[in-house]
């Protein structure tokens, strides 16, 4: 049996960088020069994209995925790319950069890959998928950014700009008139909300967007309204059919919900509320997650690897397990925030693992794995709403 406390939550060197990126750097440090001014990527290169169809690059990856049941049985999943995917997918990846200037170079490296293999390759069955490089607020930009240096924010400055320049070559030559899904996490999900209220809310391309994934970042809608907020005329999605609407939640513990000082799930306009969306439930209350989480028990920013799913079991062979059962959620709200509550149901008497990774600290939640834990509701959600989207027209 494996307790949860076997289950490490300190994910190594990667994790602390990505926490200590949020706290003051030294005394005197400096900022290194921004990297502005430097002219537009070119989105008609092949390189400047980690996806696009028809390229072996970052999506075409193994994605074979081993179902670790409660009572110790494994069985495994295939998984395959959709030839004729109805409607596309564009992705912006979160922080994870570990250049060592504020913005990150067009040069991905294990960080970038490794994200995309976590967040977005899996959404290749039911869509096409696209994937810009971007020039992130990098790790190391960030803790300049929180100790006053001269970063910009997340969701303008060159990080910005080169997610609209890919968005608006995608459409311009790839597109065609499908429908497309919006997909980000943390920092990529501040983008394209900059990005859809600045290209798409109101205007002539909302009738393509299919739905928004705006995960790990504070989404708002006016109290009590499914609208306003972030967004003047996109409304949250409330069922796996309904399309032009948002999807969105950061996740905390049932056992660690937000403390008073959480970086997510809380509004900073007076009449306005954070959105929540439950991937498992889009309707409302608690159903059961279809995770993906890495059979090695690492993250979106590597870490060390954890204990076995099942004590004394075979080696697991594939890069990702599904554990039936062992979470669910539901949109919950305590007096500092609204968010995913995520219960695990762990059960010492079984084989199974009882426990799953990805905290960091109180402040983050399960921020580390928002995307992984809903990862199989998410994918579903896609393709039922480019069935209705495509129904629709």
């Amino acid at each position: 049996m494996v307790t949860p406390m076997k289950i490490p939550t300190l994910l190594g060197a990667a994790a602390t960088l990505l926490f200590a990126a949020f706290l003051p750097g030294p005394a005197g440090a400096q900022s290194p020069a921004l990297q502005q001014g430097v002219g537009a990527v070119d989105y008609a290169d092949g390189d400047s994209w980690l996806c696009r169809p028809g390229r072996e690059n970052a999506c075409a990856i193994d994605l074979a995925t081993t179902v670790v049941r409660a009572d110790g049985s494994l069985s495994r999943e295939a998984w395959s790319r959709s030839a004729a995917a109805p409607i596309d997918c564009f992705y912006v990846y979160p922080t994870v950069s570990t250049d060592a200037t504020p913005n990150s170079d067009m040069t991905p490296n294990e960080a970038e890959l490794r994200v995309v293999a976590q967040q977005f390759a899996r959404f290749g069955s039911v869509c096409r998928p696209f994937a810009p490089s971007y020039r992130q607020v990098t790790l190391a930009g960030l803790r300049t950014r929180m100790a006053g240096g001269d970063v910009p924010d997340l969701a303008t400055g060159i990080a910005y700009e080169d997610v609209r320049d890919a968005f608006h070559h995608y459409l311009e030559n790839d597109n065609g008139g499908r429908g497309f899904v919006l997909i980000g996490h943390s920092q990529g999900s501040f983008i394209l909300t900059e990005l859809i209220r600045q290209e798409i809310d109101g205007k002539p391309l909302q009738s393509q967007m299919v739905s928004a994934m705006l995960l790990g970042a504070t989404v708002t809608v006016a109290s009590g309204r499914d609208t306003g907020g972030s967004f003047a005329t996109i409304p949250l999605c409330r069922s796996a059919t309904q399309t032009g609407c948002v999807v969105t939640y950061v996740s905390f513990r049932e056992t660690a919900g937000p403390p008073e000082n959480t970086l997510f799930g809380r509004a900073t306009v007076a009449g306005e509320n954070a959105a929540c969306t439950n991937p498992a439930a889009l309707g409302g209350g608690s159903a059961p997650l279809h995770s993906y989480l890495s059979a090695d028990g690492t993250t979106i920013v590597g870490g060390r690897p954890g204990p076995p799913w099942v004590e004394g079991g075979p080696a697991i062979e594939t890069p990702f397990v599904s554990t039936p059962g062992l979470l669910s959620a539901e949109c919950a709200t305590n007096e500092h925030a609204t968010y995913l509550e995520v219960t695990v149901h762990g059960d010492p008497s079984d084989p199974r693992a009882d426990n799953i990774g990805g905290d960091l600290t109180p402040q983050w939640g399960l921020h580390l794995v928002d995307v992984n834990i809903g990862m199989g509701n998410l994918v579903d959600i896609v393709r039922r709403q480019g069935a209705a989207w495509g129904g629709g027209r």
